[in-house]
């Protein structure tokens, strides 16, 4: 039986604890084995704004997750073209690792736009889709709520935002509770978000 690896992409900027109890809820409380946190390069073709560089994110996320068996960091779409649609790494990751059964782990509202994705309809017929809920709900529910490859999840809902975390640093407010410790000693070391 192949390892099933649940896929939460993001670009953690910065990773914060909502996202940790949402990982972690994942890997022990589905059927996943493990869950990659995947951080997503900065776009090209987007405005720069307060989005720190790739590697500092990635490291961010390195150090939130060490202490963790069954979450890891990925860079794997550092050194995909760009812009990146979530298909064409789905098909990268099942390339280099065949044994592997790899899941997408989104949120809801996430779900009501994925009939936008591209090529939506290949993700649905080959991967399980995990779904947490989120605060603030939409008018109304994905007609994918009840497709067979979806499962809601009952995990936490904690309404932080990294937004919100960027701001209170910039207003040296104390936030340390918000962060995992070693993701916010390199913040502070590295004078990020100030």
């Amino acid at each position: 039986m192949n390892k099933k690896v649940g896929l939460y992409f993001g670009t953690f900027n910065p990773i914060h604890i909502g996202h940790m109890v949402i990982a972690n809820h994942m890997a022990e409380f589905t059927s996943l084995d493990e869950v990659w946190l995947v951080v997503t390069p900065h776009n090209p073709f987007k405005k720069k704004s307060s989005l720190l560089e790739d590697y500092h994110r990635y490291e961010l996320v390195y150090r939130a997750t060490e202490n963790f068996d069954h979450i890891n960091p990925s860079n794997v779409e550092f050194n995909l073209p760009q812009p990146n649609y979530t298909v064409n790494t789905l098909i990268h990751l099942e390339e280099k690792y065949p044994e592997i059964d790899f899941a997408l782990i989104m949120g809801e509202d996430n779900l009501n736009t994925l009939h936008k994705w591209k090529n939506n309809e290949v993700i649905l017929n080959r991967h399980e889709i995990f779904v947490y809920p989120r605060i603030t709900k939409s008018k109304k529910d994905s007609p994918l709520r009840n497709h067979e490859k979806v499962t809601l999840v009952d995990a936490p809902v904690m309404e932080i935002s990294s937004t919100f975390i960027r701001k209170a640093i910039k207003k040296e407010k104390d936030i340390r509770p918000l962060l995992p410790t070693k993701t916010w000693e390199y913040i502070d070391e590295m004078n990020f978000y100030r």
